[in-house]
C-alpha cells in the first residue's frame, strides 16, 4: 500500500492543499461525465498547466498569423468575438389546453366566493393554498426554439433545377442588434402582451441588450461559383452587428431621458401609428377586424402574365415597390461614426477607384458640416455593413493569385498570409478558397423588430420590417385585406432608369445581348458583391433600403426568393400558390417546385416564406387563391406538353 504524504502541521497549509487535491480530484472525475471544464483552479495538475498553455499561446499564435479586420477602424477584442448570432428564438413557454401546466398554479385553489372562504388550516391531506416560491411557472419557463425546425413560423427549400450545382444560399435567425422598431404607446405594449397570453402565444424573451430579439432573414444569389455567396451566408450577419457596436448604436425603444449621447430630433416620441400606415390592418390588433375587399375592388390591381391563344407570356409582370417610411435616427456616437464613414469611402478611393471616386452612399454624411448633420439610423448600419463587406471580400480576392495567370503558378499558397490579412470579417476566419474568385453574389435580407415582447407573428403585434437589397433577388409582402403582392424590392438591372443614370457616367456603352436584355460588364445586374473586375464602372454592394410599418394582421406573410423563382412566376402567382399551403414550410416547397416545373431555363431556385400576423385569413381577401388559377394551370400544361421544345 502506497504511503500517504507527510503534510505539514500549519492547518492552514493543511487545509489549502486538501481544497487543491480535492478540486483537481473531482475536475478529473468531472471529465469522464461532462468533458474539461470550463474553470480550473491553477497548479492542481499538469493537465491544467497544458490547458493554461495552450490558452496562453492560442492569441500570439493567432495574432502571428492574422490581423484584425477594419485595421484602420477598429480592433476586435475578445468580448466581440462571441458569439451573437442565433439560429433560434428564445421565448416564454406558454400554457395551452392541449399541453396544459401540470404544476401547482398561483392563487387558492377552490371556487367559492369571496364571501364564503375561510382561513386555511394545514392538513396533512390538503395542499398548499398558494404557490411555493421557489416553484416556477409554466409562464416562466423560457426556452429555445430552432427557427428551421418551427415550420408553422418560418419555411424554406431550394432546388438546383436543371444545373449541375446550387449556387443559393439562405440564412434565418436572431441578430444582436439594438432595436429599431418605433416606440408605440404604453396602452398597445400591455395589450398587445395581455392578448398574446389569452391566446396561448408566448411572449419573445428579451435579447442580450435588453429589447425585444430582431429576426433575420437573408437569400443569396451566387453567380460564377458558391465563394462570395456562402461568404454572406456566414459572415453579413456579424458585419451588421459590428457596425452597430462601433457606431454605438442606441435602441429605438428607450426614452430621451435613457439615451446617451446628444440630443434627437424627437423621432423617438411615442407616434400615431395608425397615421403613419401601420394600423390599416386591425385597429383593436385582431385578424377579426381587418375589412377585407371584394375581388373586383382589387381587380384593377392585379398584375398578370398576358395569356392569348398562343399560351401564357413568359414576359414576368411586376407591382409596384412599397415606398419606404422615414429612418428612425437614434443616439450614436456621432464622431466615431463619421470616422468610420470617411476611412471607408477613403479606402474605397485608394482600392478601387473609377466609380468610387465621387462616391456619396445614401444615409452617409460626408460634407464639411457633417458633424451637424449627421443622423445616424438602422439604415446607416446597413449601408456600412453592406459597404464594408464587400470591400473586405474583393481585397481579399486581389491578394491571391490569378489561376488564369501563368506566371502566379510558382507563388506559394499561402502567400495572402505572408504581410496579414487585413481583410478578415468578424468571425475571424478566412475569405474564400487559395485562388482567386471573380464571380459575385445577390442579396436580400429583412429584419423585424418589434416595440413589444409579443412576436411578430401574433395578429395583434406591430413591427418594424427593414428590408436591405442588392441585385436580383426578391421580398414580397401579402396584404391581408385584398390578398395582393407588395413588392419591397426593385430588380438592379442596367436597363432600369435609376440604374441607367447611376451608370452612365462611367459606362457609357452598355452592351445589349441576343435577348435584348442590358448589360454592364456582361453582367446582368448592376448591383452585386463581389465582381471585382467591374468595381471601377458602378458595380457596387450598396444597398436599396426599405422600411415598412406592420400592423396588426395587415400583412400574412413575408416571402423572401431568388431569380430562379421571380424570373419566372410573377408576384401575385407566387403569394397565391403560398396561400394554399397550410404551413410556411409547405408554401416555399410548392412555390420551389412550381418554378422548377414550369422554368425554361432550370436556374436555381430558392424560397423563403415567414408567418406574419395575417396568415389565419390568407385566403379571405380578394380573390384569394383563386385569381391565379387559370395562369397556373395553363402554364402547368405547356410544361407538360412534349411538343414545347421544339418551339
Amino acid at each position: 500500500m502506497a504511503r500517504l504524504p507527510r503534510y505539514p502541521t500549519n492547518p492552514v497549509g493543511l487545509n489549502r492543499d486538501a481544497d487543491a487535491a480535492l478540486d483537481a480530484l473531482l475536475a478529473y472525475v468531472a471529465t469522464f461525465f461532462h468533458g474539461a471544464p470550463r474553470h480550473q483552479n491553477g497548479g492542481s495538475s499538469a493537465l491544467q498547466s497544458n490547458g493554461r498553455l495552450k490558452r496562453a499561446l492560442a492569441p500570439s499564435r493567432q495574432a502571428a498569423m492574422r490581423s484584425p479586420a477594419w485595421q484602420t477602424t477598429s480592433r476586435y477584442s475578445t468580448s466581440t468575438q462571441r458569439r451573437t448570432f442565433h439560429n433560434y428564438f428564445v421565448t416564454h413557454l406558454p400554457s395551452s389546453s392541449v399541453h396544459p401546466d401540470s404544476r401547482i398554479k398561483p392563487g387558492t385553489h377552490h371556487k367559492l366566493p369571496r364571501s364564503a372562504s375561510t382561513p386555511h388550516t394545514p392538513t396533512p391531506e390538503s395542499s398548499p393554498a398558494v404557490r411555493p416560491p421557489n416553484m416556477p411557472m409554466r409562464d416562466l419557463t423560457v426556452v429555445r426554439i430552432p427557427l428551421r425546425s418551427a415550420k408553422h413560423h418560418f419555411g424554406a427549400y431550394n432546388s438546383r433545377g436543371s444545373r449541375s450545382y446550387n449556387e443559393d444560399t439562405n440564412q434565418a435567425g436572431t441578430i444582436d442588434m439594438p432595436a429599431f422598431a418605433k416606440r408605440a404607446p404604453m396602452s398597445l405594449v400591455r395589450s398587445a402582451m395581455s392578448d398574446s397570453k389569452n391566446l396561448g402565444e408566448g411572449i419573445n424573451a428579451d435579447s442580450s441588450k435588453g429589447d425585444p430579439q430582431i429576426f433575420y432573414f437573408a437569400v443569396f444569389d451566387g453567380h460564377g461559383g458558391v465563394e462570395c455567396s456562402n461568404f454572406l451566408r456566414d459572415e453579413l450577419h456579424g458585419y451588421i452587428e459590428q457596425a452597430a457596436s462601433d457606431f454605438e448604436l442606441q435602441s429605438s425603444l428607450r426614452r430621451d431621458s435613457e439615451q446617451k449621447g446628444h440630443e434627437a430630433d424627437g423621432d423617438r416620441q411615442p407616434v400615431n401609428l395608425e397615421a403613419s400606415g401601420a394600423g390599416s390592418g386591425s385597429k383593436n390588433g385582431s385578424t377579426k377586424d381587418v375589412k377585407m375587399k371584394s375581388g373586383q375592388e382589387v381587380m384593377a390591381e392585379m398584375e398578370l402574365p398576358e395569356q392569348n391563344e398562343g399560351g401564357v407570356s413568359e414576359e414576368v409582370a411586376r407591382m409596384e415597390s412599397i415606398k419606404s417610411d422615414k429612418p428612425v435616427h437614434v443616439n450614436a456616437n456621432v464622431p466615431r461614426a463619421l470616422q468610420l464613414q470617411r476611412e471607408l469611402i477613403k479606402q474605397y478611393k485608394d482600392t478601387v477607384g473609377g466609380y468610387f471616386r465621387r462616391f456619396k452612399p445614401a444615409h452617409f454624411h460626408l460634407g464639411e458640416n457633417s458633424f451637424n448633420e449627421t443622423q445616424v439610423s438602422a439604415e446607416t448600419i446597413l449601408n456600412y455593413a453592406f459597404l464594408r463587406a464587400d470591400l473586405d471580400f474583393i481585397t481579399a480576392q486581389a491578394r491571391k493569385p490569378d489561376p488564369d495567370d501563368p506566371y502566379v503558378a510558382d507563388f506559394p499558397l499561402n502567400q495572402d498570409e505572408v504581410l496579414g490579412s487585413p481583410h478578415l470579417p468578424p468571425s475571424g476566419q478566412g475569405i474564400g478558397g487559395p485562388a482567386r474568385f471573380k464571380g459575385g453574389s445577390t442579396a436580400s435580407i429583412a429584419l423585424i423588430s418589434t416595440p413589444t415582447p409579443a412576436p411578430f407573428w401574433h395578429p395583434s403585434a406591430r413591427s418594424t420590417l427593414l428590408v436591405a437589397h442588392v441585385g436580383d433577388t426578391r421580398i414580397l409582402l401579402c396584404e391581408t385585406a385584398t390578398g395582393l403582392a407588395r413588392p419591397l424590392t426593385s430588380d438592379h438591372h442596367p436597363s432600369s432608369p435609376t440604374e441607367s443614370r447611376r451608370l452612365r457616367r462611367f459606362a457609357e456603352s452598355l452592351i445589349t445581348d441576343s435577348f435584348g436584355e442590358e448589360r454592364i460588364s456582361g453582367l446582368a445586374n448592376s448591383r452585386a458583391f463581389g465582381d471585382m473586375q467591374s468595381k471601377r464602372i458602378g458595380v457596387s454592394a450598396e444597398p436599396e433600403t426599405t422600411r415598412t410599418e406592420l400592423g396588426p394582421a395587415e400583412y400574412s406573410f413575408l416571402v423572401l426568393m431568388s431569380d430562379g423563382v421571380s424570373g419566372t412566376l410573377s408576384d401575385q402567382e407566387i403569394v397565391d400558390v403560398i396561400k394554399e399551403a397550410r404551413t410556411p414550410e409547405q408554401g416555399a416547397k410548392d412555390v420551389v417546385d412550381y418554378a422548377t416545373e414550369i422554368s425554361s431555363d432550370g436556374d436555381n431556385a430558392t424560397c423563403l416564406v415567414v408567418r406574419l400576423g395575417g396568415w389565419e385569413r390568407r385566403s379571405e381577401g380578394g380573390l384569394g387563391s383563386l385569381g391565379t388559377k387559370e395562369i397556373r394551370d395553363a402554364r402547368r400544361a405547356e410544361a407538360l406538353d412534349p411538343r414545347r421544345g421544339r418551339r
